[in-house]
């Protein structure tokens, strides 16, 4: 099964923070699950698949120029888990079913 670590830094003119809150920029969860599923196809090699998100919970916000780690973990049913990992904290964890091959 397979596993990996990813960083990104969040950039600080993402355009999510545009309305994600004016005055006190957050990342949304919608991004970090983005981010999740690109590592994913990365890690699998197989870029542009219609995943599903099994669960997915976030813990702590993210602002702009923060670097995550990603953290992933295939199972041996082919989902992938994953955690996200910031400044020391645990900020987000789920996990992504692939599709059928």
């Amino acid at each position: 099964m397979a596993e990996a670590e990813f960083h990104w830094t969040v950039p600080a003119d993402h355009p999510a923070f545009a309305g994600h809150f004016p005055g006190r920029p957050i990342v949304p969860g919608v991004v970090l699950l983005d981010c999740a599923i690109r590592f994913a196809e990365e890690m699998l090699g197989r870029p542009g698949l219609n995943w599903q998100v099994g669960n997915a919970k976030f813990f702590s916000p993210v602002g702009p120029e923060e670097t995550l780690t990603f953290s992933l973990a295939q199972k041996p049913s082919g989902a992938i888990a994953f955690t996200v990992r910031g400044a020391g904290r645990e900020v987000a964890a789920g996990s992504l079913t692939p599709p059928a091959p």
